[in-house]
């Protein structure tokens, strides 16, 4: 997640007491592992939920994008507030407001309730990361033990999208998907009353000034943007509605671009993502979401409503992708310093992108071990291979008052990246379906041959959405091979600093 936006220190009045620093860690741990839970929950739940509240296939992405489009697009400003107003208080705010979002959105009884709960949740997890991880830094001081305080954060990140999946598999299975939703609310109650008791405040001094105009201007555009393929979806690409929701999103996006350049404060500053290796890495960032978050989706209604499989197996399904990132990640903190981060992330990268085309082979009747299994190894090895160098890279040469900035841009990047490849995914998917069943609905003979028809169409149309996918990773890769030169002296200088992927 992103680190503080400042890099002022903490008065010692107000730092947390030695003896409460663990038990502050561990609300802190429950509250990075209540965002990355509610990244990775609802997609086991998703056909469930689809199905319960009567959503329809082009608006179903809405569920997970609705988090990550308000979790990304805010998060810049999340830890500017955070920095300025107290870290302490906005990190309470945020779980307070992330339970009760929890809560409407367990609780909703149509699709737009649900939807702008999960906004909700987005928009709370925006304020409560960055100051979490600001509240990590200030309370842990001393180098030995703050390796391990973000050794046990880190590990969390890392391992939460793995607890998300089986979680969301369990409580879908037998109790109910709503309870996927619902869980989180307990949990950050206790945690906001824990942080409360044993969490210190800190704050930044300096210009508190926000670019609320930037801030809601890119917001904005990225939902104008995400709405504009929804609708493409619906009426095609060409139909009025979609062109001027298109049109409408570049131009909020352009003077999102214009105030950042004359603001005195920016929320995004240009110096940091024109530098060539920075700009490289979250470039392929963008790319990395807007390829991998759709594969979560489609692979899930592939497995559960193709392949038969419940929802907690689906959750078990989906351990290979835990599993191949951790050892991509070893294997390339091992290596990263002879080789530098050039070469891993075009290795890495190109690795998913054949691990995704991998996937193109999936057919009605084949087997998880033999298809999906494979491809989800190579895809994730790729991936831990590159987040490391990735992340890495885009500190290289980076001033101090800006590390804050550049370390949550990539998480912003992937997230936001996520939003729009869900989006986009779907959309393919929804007209490919259509075309499909358009060219062969003239072979059909009988009412009973119509099943089998829509279950090859549907998976057929999960291959176009992978073959997109591969290519947006594949462009990630160029990316990387062009753009970044930074060499192994560059990428080790930033060693120890904590970024977020």
């Amino acid at each position: 997640m992103s680190i503080s936006t400042s890099d002022a220190s903490t008065p010692p009045d107000m730092s947390p007491k030695p003896r409460n620093r663990w038990l502050a860690l561990t609300v802190i741990a429950v509250s990075q592992l209540l965002i990355v839970l509610d990244a990775t929950i609802v997609n086991i739940a998703l056909p469930t939920a689809q199905t319960a509240l009567n959503i329809s296939d082009a608006d179903r992405q809405w569920m997970i994008t609705a988090y990550t489009l308000a979790f990304g697009g805010l998060l810049l400003l999340g830890g500017r507030i955070a920095d300025f107003t107290g870290r302490k208080r906005a990190f309470i705010i945020g779980l307070l407001g992330f339970a009760a979002a929890s809560a409407l959105g367990g609780l909703a009884t149509n699709a737009e309730t649900l939807f702008a709960a999960r906004a909700l949740q987005g928009a709370f997890g925006a304020l409560m990361a960055p100051a979490a991880l600001s509240l990590l830094t200030v309370t842990f001081t001393e180098p030995r033990e703050r390796a391990r305080a973000f050794g046990v954060y880190g590990a969390i990140a890392g391992g939460g999208g793995a607890v998300g999946l089986l979680l969301g598999g369990l409580l879908t299975e037998y109790a109910s998907w709503r309870w996927t939703l619902l869980v989180s609310t307990p949990i950050a109650i206790v945690a906001a009353l824990a942080a409360v008791r044993f969490v210190g405040e800190s704050r930044a001094e300096g210009n508190t000034r926000y670019d609320l105009p930037g801030a809601l201007t890119s917001t904005a555009g990225l939902v104008a943007l995400v709405y504009g393929f929804t609708k493409a979806s619906e009426d095609g690409w060409g139909s009025p509605v979609t062109v001027a929701w298109l049109i409408g999103a570049g131009l909020l996006l352009v003077l999102f671009v214009v105030i950042e350049l004359r603001s005195s404060h920016p929320l995004l500053p240009m110096r940091v993502i024109l530098d060539r290796n920075r700009g490289g890495a979250y470039v392929a960032a963008l790319l990395i979401g807007s390829g991998l978050f759709g594969v979560f989706l489609f692979l899930t209604f592939y497995l559960q409503q193709t392949l038969g499989y419940s929802a907690l197996m689906t959750g078990v399904a989906f351990l290979p992708f835990t599993l191949g990132i951790i050892a991509g990640a070893g294997f390339s903190a091992q290596v990263q310093t002879r080789v530098g981060p050039r070469l891993l992330m075009f290795g890495g990268l190109l690795l998913s992108t054949i691990g995704m085309v991998m996937l193109t082979r999936i057919g009605v009747d084949t087997g998880f071990w033999t298809h999906v299994f494979p491809a989800e190894l190579v895809i994730s090895f790729g991936m831990g291979v590159t987040f490391g160098p990735m992340s890495n890279t885009a500190l290289v040469g980076v001033a101090n008052h800006d590390a804050g900035v550049a370390s949550a841009l990539i998480n912003t990047t992937q997230q936001i990246g996520g939003s729009l490849g869900t989006a986009l995914l779907n959309t393919i998917f929804t007209s490919a379906v259509a075309g499909y069943l358009a060219d062969h609905r003239a072979e059909i003979t009988s009412p009973d041959q119509v099943p089998a028809l829509q279950a090859v169409a549907t998976v057929h149309s999960y291959t176009v959405a992978f073959w997109v996918s591969a290519a947006l990773i594949g462009l990630a890769a160029l990316v990387a091979v062009i753009l970044v030169r930074a060499g192994r002296e560059e990428v080790a200088a930033n060693e120890g600093v904590p970024v977020g992927v």
